[in-house]
């Protein structure tokens, strides 16, 4: 899985998302960032609730393909119906409240100070 970028906004207004360990020199001004300054405990807490979110979404998905796909094959293929309800399910009651986790997960996250060097 992917790690989040950090984004970096240097002082002369130029911003670059960059992955944690990475260093990046603005090219406006010559400014030189490291994301090593972050602390490594923090951000590995960050890169766990974003796969405990992303998990959930796989499981609660993996779940549903569970009940339905049995029922489908050994018990009558009329349960197919079930398939556009469970997927209006996912779309209207689960998606939005997992997305409003996430963001609010997003947004609690660390807001770290770097520092040029």
């Amino acid at each position: 899985m992917a790690k989040p970028p950090i984004t970096i906004s240097c002082e002369c207004g130029e911003k670059r998302d960059v992955a944690y360990g990475e260093r990046w020199q603005c090219e406006k001004c010559g400014r030189s960032w490291n994301t090593a300054q972050i602390p490594a405990e923090e951000y590995e807490q960050l890169l766990r609730s974003v796969r405990r979110h992303k998990l959930e979404a796989l499981v609660a998905a993996g779940v549903s393909a569970a009940i339905l796909a049995p029922l489908i094959i050994f018990v009558s293929a009329s349960f197919i119906a079930l398939v556009p309800l469970a997927m209006v399910g996912w779309l209207v009651g689960f998606l939005p409240r997992w997305r409003r986790r996430y963001r609010r997960t997003a947004r609690s996250a660390p807001r770290w100070q770097l520092y040029p060097e």
